[in-house]
């Protein structure tokens, strides 16, 4: 793969190119936005047709048996601050593809991404990869048009892959939600369907430090490139690395158990959906949407609302030269394999003000008193909008003075290149965390830029 982290690298430095030009993105952004939209309209949940509640236990389930299913979910650990709840959650077992074309013009790797309007987008238009979608998408459950481009992630012998694993998903939010994430090169002609451009790698860094422009799928992929390695400082071998994993999923207690969607204690149902008595976490909802440009231009569904903004951060530091970033091993209700590597905060302030002060995250008071001078990155990005109605998050990397031992045994410095080398392999970083490794490689981006553009 050394000749493949080369030519990405070529093209993480390239800002400008004959196939896009950056400067009349905003343009064309926003010219095509005016064709392809969705809007979203709240609806009673017994008004989804299509949807149906089971009359015992209430869950929602789509008439044809695909997409995915709402139940409730019962969860037990012990060694949390909450030591039992109950919540929704979404159940979609289905492996969707999550994948971008790859295509190198005048010696530089481009990639494909579509301008794509999902219901939840808070923004309209956001930048997906160029397949998104899920196994019933694309095997045409929803009778509408094919999914442009998905020949070429289902049928690869013609191409080469470059990545291709699968990764989690929100396992607050989703049980045990999977998908295979793929960047596939390709030497043939590529027709460029209206709605889809070709970017370098740099220009995807550049705008991935604006607000909802990228989009969370693009994001998980980019993040599970194939990069160069970085010099071998770490302060945890890999093996040990490996091995604190493997112990924190052997030793969590945390135990799920289905239960019906109109058992949920500590929930209300109303006409409207689903909701926490204590007006915090997320809401279920029903939408009616219609959309301009879509596979389908009408279709209801529920979705997950959150209340309030979260924050998303890695502290970072430097240790015998060689930048770190603190990595906390987290245990959610919904992951395949009880714990990921998750940022050092991830969680909706607002949420907790009713909650024990031990449940309040470690470090989140440091990043939300950090100023100017140590927050690196920051940007508010919006996490998936199939299934989320405007889920947005601050995600910062700040400079931090955590000692190299941070005096709790879930958190460890990892470097970069060892987060790169678990992403070749699933279920070791969440979702979260796998958007700020593309942040944080745009960040490297952009300084080596500034470092060639000034030297």
């Amino acid at each position: 793969m050394a000749d493949v982290t080369a030519r990405f690298a070529r093209s993480a430095a390239a800002v400008e190119s004959p196939r896009t030009d950056l400067a009349g993105f905003d343009d064309w952004f926003a010219e095509y936005g005016e064709q392809i939209y969705t809007t979203a309209e709240r609806i009673p949940l017994a008004a989804l047709d299509q949807w149906y509640q089971t009359p015992v236990t209430g869950d929602l389930r789509h008439r044809s048996g695909k997409f995915f299913t709402v139940h409730g979910l019962r969860v037990h650990d012990p060694a949390n601050a909450v030591p039992w709840w109950d919540q929704p959650i979404i159940d979609q077992p289905e492996v969707g593809i999550l994948g971008i074309l790859v295509k190198e013009f005048d010696g530089i790797p481009h990639f494909l991404m579509q301008a794509k309007a999902e219901p939840g987008n808070p923004g309209g238009l956001q930048l997906s990869p160029t397949v998104q979608a899920t196994r019933s998408n694309y095997t045409g459950v929803h009778k509408g048009k094919p999914v442009p481009y998905v020949d070429y992630f289902r049928d690869t012998s013609r191409h080469r892959v470059l990545a291709d694993v699968r990764q989690s998903e929100q396992g607050a939010w989703f049980y045990r939600k999977r998908n295979r994430n793929m960047v596939v090169e390709t030497t043939t002609e590529v027709e460029v369907l209206e709605g889809f451009r070709w970017f370098t790698l740099g220009q995807l860094y550049r705008l991935l430090s604006r607000d909802d422009i990228i989009n969370m799928d693009a994001r998980t992929v980019l993040a599970c490139l194939p990069h160069a390695a970085g010099p071998d400082g770490a302060l945890h071998r890999m093996t040990d690395v490996l091995s604190w994993i493997a112990g924190a999923r052997s030793l969590a207690s945390v135990h799920t158990e289905r239960i019906a969607l109109n058992a949920l204690d500590e929930w209300r149902h109303g006409e409207m959906g689903y909701s926490h008595e204590s007006g915090g976490f997320f809401d279920v909802i029903g939408v009616s949407v219609t959309a301009a440009g879509r596979e389908v231009g009408t279709w209801r569904q529920p979705m997950i609302e959150p209340r309030g903004t979260g924050v998303i951060a890695f502290l970072t530091r430097e240790i015998g030269g060689e930048p770190h970033v603190l990595m906390h091993a987290r245990t959610e209700p919904g992951y395949a394999d009880v714990v990921e590597l998750a940022p050092t905060v991830q969680c909706v302030p607002d949420s907790y003000g009713w909650l024990p002060p031990a449940a309040r995250p470690r470090h989140l008071d440091e990043v939300l008193a950090a100023g100017p001078e140590r927050i690196r990155y920051e940007a508010v990005l919006s996490e998936e909008g199939g299934r989320f109605f405007h889920a947005r998050n601050r995600y910062l990397i700040v400079d931090s003075d955590v000692p190299e031992d941070p005096g709790h045994p879930d958190y460890r410095w990892l470097t970069m290149d060892q987060l790169t080398r678990l992403l070749r392999h699933s279920h070791y970083l969440n979702v979260q965390a796998r958007s700020l490794v593309a942040c944080w490689r745009a960040l490297r981006a952009a300084d080596s830029y500034r470092v060639t553009s000034t030297g």
